[in-house]
């Protein structure tokens, strides 16, 4: 879901907001809610190839008795093309509703795009000791399976169905009842957020804005046809958080930007794996994405990496782990270990290159290693007791509150406190977070009038092999 910013940022982890675009190569589509409907691709196929079935040689008149039967023959041979198994076929509806565990039995669920490792590491792909570890991490594997074709399911659905016109609530809210309907978990009672459904808010950062933007209550924000809007969202099974990403367009203007950034994340993930240097991963990632520039409205910007967000590990529960991956090159020389899970995200802009902290804050998190301070007011109290029973150290955001109740966490201070001159009038969630409890994620965006794209991938270093988990047919 997040991005970790540094240079001038001590905080980050989630997702933001606007930027500029640039021209140059095109490779691969671009995600967008008309070409990214991946469920119409095996149909257009079936067609053409329905066409062709029903296309036979014309023969001589003289032969018409031997004409009839070959041609009786040639109808007797055709069979229906079958259709590649995806989980569209299952019986997924529209919106998405059904659970993936009654589309996948026996938590049979697919395979992430599984990467083998090379030169030094090459040997584990058959060594039985490597072989033997990777099968212990059977349940590990089923959860992010799972998060993953939850996300798969959900982006799908999703990608078809944005629209310019759509508000920005909407579109977020809808992808939020997916999840939480595939993963079987609403989250409205105590307890039922921490065993699956959302990862993190869903984030829906417009143009300049590149990370942590999500629609808080009231927020009558609706999508343009010009907008480059970062659709950024978690899915989470047992503590295990699926993270990624993409990036809808309407405009092929913003074509090149787009496939800057997702050429940009592919070869982050080309280089990522165990023992390599986080300097080696940003080098490639910055190469690829610079080497792209986009033309927007007569102008020709060059795609810049946006060097203060970085991918990261994820750990259980906590969707920022002690680990940054860096998409410009530079000296950090920690390297990526056996068993570690990361999110490989870049961020490409056709401003500065670098995001700041703006606008209003919709996402929040507690923190992993909060300090046992003594809250002033009860209504504190009573609020870090709700986050702790329904997210932990799972981000979460001021709309998720409003679902469970906590409509007056806004409010000024406790009514049970005695309000004089010398007693600051401070929110509940101010009070957690000035209380270095819980954080605060605000939007980060670079300049305006630039435009900001993003792709993201959840990587599992498994001792015989990289696996890709969150990678599908679209990205």
């Amino acid at each position: 879901m997040a991005a970790t910013a540094h240079e001038g940022l001590d905080k980050l982890t989630m997702n933001g907001a606007p930027h500029d675009s640039v021209a140059g190569k095109t490779d691969g589509p671009k995600p967008t809610a008309e070409s990214s409907n991946h469920g119409d691709s095996d149909d257009e196929h079936e067609e053409g190839a329905g066409v062709a079935r029903y296309c036979y040689t014309l023969t001589a008149p003289a032969a018409e008795t031997e004409t009839a039967t070959t041609a009786t023959k040639k109808k007797k041979k055709r069979k229906p093309k079958k259709k590649k198994a995806s989980s569209a076929s299952t019986g997924q509806t529209s919106p998405p509703r059904v659970l993936v565990s009654q589309l996948f039995p026996n938590d049979t669920y697919p395979e992430g795009e599984s990467v083998p490792y090379v030169n030094e590491n090459a040997y584990r792909t058959t060594n039985e000791e490597k072989r033997h570890l990777d099968r212990m991490q059977h349940d590990f594997l089923t959860d992010y399976r799972q998060a993953a074709e939850v996300h798969r399911q959900v982006r799908r659905w999703a990608k078809q169905h944005i629209q310019p016109g759509q508000t920005l609530m909407e579109i977020a809210e809808g992808i939020e009842d997916g999840v939480r309907a595939l993963t079987g978990h609403a989250g409205l009672e105590e307890g039922d957020n921490l065993i699956a459904g959302m990862g993190f808010p869903t984030g829906l950062s417009l143009n300049n804005c590149a990370a942590h933007y999500t629609p808080n209550a009231g927020n009558k924000i609706v999508l343009a046809h010009q907008d480059v809007m970062k659709v950024d969202f978690g899915v989470h099974v047992n503590g295990r958080i699926l993270d990624s990403a993409f990036t809808v367009t309407f405009d092929p203007v913003y074509d090149n930007l787009l496939a800057a950034v997702r050429d940009a994340t592919n070869a982050g993930i080309r280089e990522a794996g165990i023992d390599v240097r986080m300097s080696d991963i940003g080098s490639a990632i910055q190469e690829a994405m610079e080497s792209y520039e986009v033309e927007i409205r007569g102008t020709t910007f060059p795609v810049k990496a946006v060097r203060n967000l970085n991918g990261h590990s994820i750990e259980p529960y906590s969707i920022h782990g002690l680990k940054s991956v860096p998409i410009v090159k530079g000296g950090d020389q920690t390297k990526m270990e056996e068993g570690e899970t990361f999110a490989i995200e870049t961020f490409g802009s056709t401003g500065r290159g670098f995001v700041r902290e703006d606008m209003e804050t919709s996402h929040y998190a507690k923190r992993t290693e909060a300090p046992n301070v003594s809250l002033r007011l009860s209504s504190a109290k009573s609020l870090l007791n709700t986050i702790n029973k329904n997210f932990g150290t799972l981000p979460f955001c001021r709309r998720y509150l409003d679902r469970l109740g906590q409509a007056k966490y806004l409010l000024g201070v406790d009514h049970m406190l005695t309000v004089s001159v010398s007693v600051p009038v401070l929110t509940q969630l101010n009070n957690l977070v000035s209380s270095g409890i819980v954080e605060a994620y605000p939007p980060l965006c670079d300049v305006k009038g630039s435009y900001t794209a993003q792709f993201e991938h959840t990587i599992l270093l498994r001792p015989t092999v990289k696996e890709v988990v969150s990678r599908g047919d679209d990205y």
